[in-house]
């Protein structure tokens, strides 16, 4: 066992008993990759601000009613916590569909064909990734994960199945699925997405 997984757990045990510093120093120990993998998944630093604290304090929170064992792995625990923040605060947006160019994962106005005055290139584009991140909420929640995960965080299969707690042969199982009910889903509402 390494000295930061002991560190980790020695800073547990001495919040447990009574230090309130100890969990400060655990947080400040793991900021940085916390906020950066919330803010990758949301690509909003106001809205990564919120899912950090809200995971924390849900972090403290199982830390206090004894739900974190320690397998040498907390910051991963943290990481899952995370994780399903940001899938409960996407769960909680019960509104149309509203797509941002953070959604998209580039600026829409932004590009060079923009730029050069191909408004109707840019507009077609625009509609596309509309009705592209429409189709994808359609999806059952494991593949819309994966594909969220894949397309719009840019994660890999490693990574994804690692985040998710599966084998990266489900992680691609859920991919391929999932690209098979879009096109079905393409189909049935007789889009040209071109």
């Amino acid at each position: 066992m390494n000295n930061e997984v002991r560190s980790d757990q020695v800073l547990l045990d001495s919040y447990l008993g009574g230090n309130s510093e100890a969990i400060e120093m655990l947080i400040e120990r793991h900021r940085r990759k916390v906020y950066n993998y919330i803010l990758m998944m949301v690509k909003n630093r106001s809205l990564a601000d919120d899912i950090f604290q809200d995971t924390f304090i849900k972090v403290i929170q199982s830390i206090e009613r004894g739900k974190y064992a320690d397998n040498g792995k907390f910051v991963s625990w943290v990481l899952r916590i995370a994780h399903n923040q940001i899938i409960d605060h996407f769960r909680s947006l019960k509104s149309g569909v509203h797509v941002t160019s953070d959604d998209v994962g580039y600026d829409i106005l932004n590009q060079s064909k923009f730029s050069q005055g191909n408004f109707e290139d840019v507009l077609m584009q625009s509609q596309t990734a509309l009705q592209v991140r429409g189709l994808v909420d359609l999806l059952p929640e494991e593949q819309r994960e994966v594909v969220m995960l894949r397309h719009f965080v840019g994660m890999s299969f490693k990574e994804i199945a690692e985040q998710t707690n599966v084998s990266i042969n489900t992680a691609l199982g859920r991919m391929r699925y999932a690209l098979i009910n879009l096109r079905k889903l393409i189909e049935e509402k007789e889009l040209n997405l071109v």
